[in-house]
């Protein structure tokens, strides 16, 4: 296994997720606001892997494997988490949405990938802004610090749906010549 910054990030981030869940659960005033700073921590280190992976030039098929299964380990559990300390329909379908593309997308991307087509469905920035809202949306709902910041991180969790929306019609309309031909 290859070993560098990059690679040390992702790991990382995958090493926070159980102090999350933790931190998450723990009946302290100020656990909400640890819980969040640890997902801050985790996105933070999400933008970081893959700028310093590419500024290093120390891309891997290894980190090219590994991040995107840590930032969606991280998103998976936050949503699951507050879907169930909520317990709204308001913040239950927009995660299962979430989920559901990065389901789409990761079958799609494998698809792609087996018949030689995978740089058809690469990131683009749709997606990039769509992981940016989810990020803070998921934070501000973790800390509930206020009213305003609770309204403001579910108006910014339904901006990062609508683009979740547009990325996953945008990647399939990519595939959608191969998904279609016989």
């Amino acid at each position: 296994m290859p070993f560098n910054l990059p690679i040390a990030l992702t790991l990382f981030r995958l090493f926070l997720l159980p102090i999350f869940v933790v931190l998450f659960y723990m009946p302290y005033s100020w656990a909400p606001f640890a819980a969040a700073f640890i997902f801050w921590i985790a996105a933070l280190t999400d933008a970081l892997d893959g700028y310093a992976a590419r500024k290093l030039k120390q891309l891997t098929r290894f980190g090219a494997f590994l991040d995107p299964v840590a930032d969606k380990l991280m998103v998976i559990t936050a949503l699951v988490l507050l879907v169930h300390q909520y317990a709204s329909v308001w913040l239950t379908i927009p995660a299962l949405f979430m989920i559901g593309r990065e389901i789409v997308i990761s079958a799609l991307r494998e698809w792609m990938a087996e018949i030689g087509k995978r740089g058809a469905v690469a990131v683009s920035w749709i997606g990039k802004y769509k992981t940016a809202a989810q990020m803070v949306a998921i934070i501000g709902l973790i800390w509930q610090y206020n009213d305003l910041m609770v309204y403001a991180a579910y108006a910014l969790l339904y901006v990062a749906t609508v683009l979740t929306f547009w990325s996953m019609m945008n990647y399939i309309l990519a595939a959608w010549k191969d998904l279609i031909a016989e």
